[in-house]
């Protein structure tokens, strides 16, 4: 499970660095002074044993990108070859949840960006994938959803089978 897990959080991550490129270069320290999604999540980013800090948006995400692919070149954390650590599933939720504010800054900051470049299907689309794995393996809490509240809601409205039975 563990190595499935990690391929699709590979996946995912590629994913995310390829949707945060469509709006990269109207992501500016000029545009986006803050790593927001909306008036009531702002993201601070800390370096390990320091001080969290706000950030223009640009930078959180490339020190996150940054981070997560220390993460996934970490032999000991994604090994090629023998077990995972016992903490895995761990740094996945912490992995996801840091990924998912990408997403909400998207959504929040640049949506119409987005839309008049015609890839809001795109984005979308992966947006629900990264939903439905979160969500399948419990890997964000769901307070931290809340920026997107209104977009995951309809991704669970559209998850439920018909009361029916039909789809």
């Amino acid at each position: 499970m563990n190595e499935w897990l990690a391929m699709n959080t590979i996946e995912l991550y590629n994913t995310m660095v390829l949707c945060f490129g469509i709006v990269s270069e109207h992501c500016t320290a000029e545009t986006c002074k803050e790593m927001s999604a909306g008036p009531k999540a702002t993201y601070y980013w800390a370096e390990k044993g320091e001080k969290p800090q706000s950030l223009p948006a640009p930078e959180y995400i490339a020190n996150l990108v940054n981070w997560i692919s220390k993460q996934l070149d970490d032999e000991k954390v994604f090994p090629a070859v023998g077990a995972f650590p016992k903490t895995f599933k761990d740094i996945l939720k912490k992995i996801l949840s840091r990924m998912f504010r990408v997403y909400a800054h998207l959504y929040h900051s640049h949506w119409d960006k987005i839309k008049a470049l015609g890839a809001d299907a795109h984005l979308n689309t992966c947006f629900k994938h990264f939903y439905y794995f979160a969500a399948e393996f419990d890997m964000i809490k769901e307070a931290e959803l809340q920026p997107m509240a209104s977009v995951v809601s309809k991704l669970k409205s559209k998850a439920a089978p018909a009361a029916d039975g039909e789809e």
